[in-house]
């Protein structure tokens, strides 16, 4: 994966608002690597995720990705509240690549991991906040992805939660090619990755051990 991007952000022309949301960020990435970005709100850490995934355009340079991708990066996104848990399954699921054979196989696991049971079949919008993380988390790394965005995953749902979603990462970053990983907390993001980035004003910094 190559990244070199810079972007603006204009909101009319009567009043034009220009936020350079990343300023001339460039790396490559490659088999086996696992980054870390650390920064306050606002520092560009999911915008730079959200370039990554292909769900943002860069006004300026160029994204090369080769892989599956599964992004883990906002609660609610990729699904769809008027469908149940097990349709949001299979939605999420095929828009992360999988087919329909490998959906019916790792359904029983995310059933399994989330623990919603009967909520499954209820409409997402009945669901709390952190049920929500429950299911995006599971679907989100039941497909293997090749390249793994995630921003913030342990920051909602209970401790149990927590501790089983650090463990199956853990699992999970020996299998995939590459991992990215955006959080506040330097010290939880050193437990899962082997370099560490510091992103602040959209410039980004690589931190020494």
């Amino acid at each position: 994966m190559q990244i070199s991007t810079g972007g603006i952000l204009s909101q009319d022309k009567s009043s034009i608002v220009t936020v350079t949301a990343l300023d001339n960020v460039s790396f490559s990435l490659a088999d086996g690597d696992s980054i870390g970005l650390i920064g306050h709100n606002g520092a560009g850490k999911t915008t730079l995720l959200r370039t990554m995934a292909g769900i943002f355009s860069p006004t300026s340079g160029r994204i090369e990705r080769n892989g599956r991708t599964a992004t883990i990066i906002e609660l609610g996104a990729g699904l769809d509240e008027e469908l149940s848990g097990y349709e949001n399954i299979y939605r999420m699921g095929m828009l992360l690549g999988a087919g329909q054979a490998e959906l019916a196989a790792m359904t029983p696991g995310i059933e399994e991991f989330t623990e919603l049971g009967n909520f499954l079949e209820l409409p997402v919008h009945t669901y709390s906040t952190g049920m929500k993380m429950r299911l995006m988390f599971a679907v989100g790394t039941a497909v293997k992805p090749e390249i793994l965005l995630v921003d913030e995953m342990f920051g909602t749902g209970d401790a149990a939660f927590q501790s089983k979603a650090q463990d199956r990462m853990k699992a999970l970053i020996g299998s995939a090619r590459i991992f990215v990983f955006a959080s506040h907390s330097e010290a939880l993001i050193r437990q899962f990755c082997k370099r560490v980035f510091s992103l602040e004003h959209g410039k980004l910094t690589e931190i020494s051990n």
